[in-house]
């Protein structure tokens, strides 16, 4: 069969060969067009986050049998039309659900620890001096945690038995096992909203999710809040949050994913911001988790080829 890998950095090319030697890689993010051009005779498609996998993808890619996608999250492919293709699209459920939560509590002690400033203050003033650096500390501080998947449940658990904090969390689908295992417990999503001195999102791109931190939801929360965004871009609407981060109400925002990251600029006034800090989408960049990604494709696209159940297969497709 034919098969096709997406955004396979140079550093990645050559597990890819060594497994799957004849396989077609390209480097770069493809267009829409790109995708269809360079894949008119593949069969199996891997790809990644910023890989577009449309209806029109799908519907102009006539060979397309299966895609197995690097990532936990699918919202970059169009599920309904690859079940009405009868195109199997696979994921990778966990790769590094504790380098994500690792990186939540980087980003976070980097903002509230003033880690950057203290960096640049010493690098380029030549000034050793910590007054208007004093930092928040964690320990007795409550943090609200939206959605307890496997990310979510690490970081409660750094926060409960690590930093000795108050771990609440929210998810539609509750499971008081993992609460216990991890040392939080389950409230309502307002009670989040109302009680947590910092909120950490860990939710999918869904409709319902989408702009879930926004003007009215900011209003409930507490004076001084600091925000914590590790899932994907659009789950705060960023107008709203400049909003709340221009008034006070909001002391920090610490963000590895943007609303506009295909535009950077549209972040602008958000970068301006002291009391932002912001990475490139790089908390699931480490080793082990690169190297777990393409070990769960590989099995995938494996299984699919000897016509062996898929068990990562995405639930509806």
């Amino acid at each position: 069969m034919k098969i096709t890998f997406l955004e396979v950095e140079k550093e990645d090319e050559n597990k890819v060969k060594a497994k799957f030697p004849e396989a077609d890689l390209f480097n770069n993010i493809l267009s829409e067009e790109e995708i269809i051009k360079n894949c008119q005779e593949t069969e199996i498609l891997s790809v990644f986050i910023y890989s577009q996998i449309t209806k029109k993808v799908i519907e102009n890619l006539p060979n397309l049998k299966q895609i197995a996608t690097r990532s936990v999250g699918y919202d970059h492919i169009n599920l309904k039309t690859a079940k009405e293709k009868e195109v199997a699209v696979c994921n990778v459920p966990d790769y590094g659900a504790h380098a994500i939560a690792e990186h939540v509590f980087a980003l976070l002690l980097s903002g509230i620890r003033r880690i950057s400033e203290g960096g640049k203050r010493v690098e380029k003033e030549f000034d050793f001096d910590f007054k208007g650096l004093r930092g928040i500390t964690l320990k007795g501080k409550t943090l609200g945690i939206i959605g307890t998947g496997k990310i979510g449940k690490n970081v409660a658990r750094i926060a409960s038995l690590g930093f000795l904090m108050d771990a609440v969390a929210y998810d539609p689908f509750p499971d008081e096992n993992v609460a216990r295992e991890n040392h939080f417990k389950y409230v309502e999503l307002d009670e989040v909203w109302k009680n947590s001195d910092i909120i950490s999102l860990h939710c999918p791109l869904l409709e319902e999710t989408k702009h879930l931190v926004n003007q009215e939801t900011i209003r409930k929360m507490k004076d001084k809040v600091i925000i914590i965004n590790t899932s994907r871009g659009g789950v705060i609407k960023t107008s709203d949050l400049l909003e709340g981060l221009s008034s006070g109400k909001i002391s920090y925002a610490v963000l590895d994913v943007l609303e506009h990251e295909k535009n950077i600029k549209n972040n602008k006034k958000l970068l301006e911001m002291p009391n932002v800090v912001i990475t490139p989408h790089i908390a699931f960049y480490a080793d082990d988790s690169m190297n777990k990604m393409y070990e769960d494709a590989f099995q995938s696209i494996e299984r699919f080829l000897k016509k062996e159940k898929l068990i990562h297969q995405v639930v509806g497709v």
